[in-house]
């Protein structure tokens, strides 16, 4: 019987990726693997709720895949971090970005990449299922906005 590998690692095994300390990356690389890794769920979890247009999908992606919502996503769930966990989201938060986002505030561009920096350092390390029970959790609290 064939063991089940996660994405991150048959991705190791089959681009060859070799071992780095997670420490010495960057919190704007952390950022940038946590957008597409955020973004992925975030669609995935879209699709599975109902087959329909590519337009319809978009618009209901973007009302979770946007700085103003990661932000008070991050916001609600401080509580539930760990504290290695709120170091990564501040160094995320505190990165020099030389990019800003069209519809929020610095404040809150700088929160969501801290919460994207979260999302790439849970993956990274592997571990997916803490990041998509925080995933989950941040959902139904903007959820209980909206």
């Amino acid at each position: 019987m064939e063991e089940s590998l996660t994405i991150l690692e048959a991705i190791k095994r089959d681009f060859a990726c070799r071992e780095i300390d997670i420490r010495t990356y960057s919190p704007l690389a952390l950022a940038y693997i946590g957008d597409a890794v955020y973004d992925l769920v975030i669609r995935t979890v879209v699709v599975e709720r109902g087959n329909t247009s590519a337009n319809k999908l978009h618009k209901k992606t973007v009302t979770y895949v946007n700085a103003r919502i990661q932000a008070r996503m991050i916001e609600a769930m401080m509580e539930e971090l760990t504290p290695e966990e709120q170091t990564v989201y501040k160094r995320g938060r505190n990165a020099k970005s030389y990019t800003t986002a069209k519809n929020a505030t610095v404040i809150e561009y700088r929160k969501a990449t801290g919460f994207e920096a979260l999302c790439g350092y849970l993956y990274l390390t592997g571990k997916q299922e803490r990041m998509l029970t925080l995933i989950k959790k941040a959902i139904a609290l903007v959820e209980m906005e909206i």
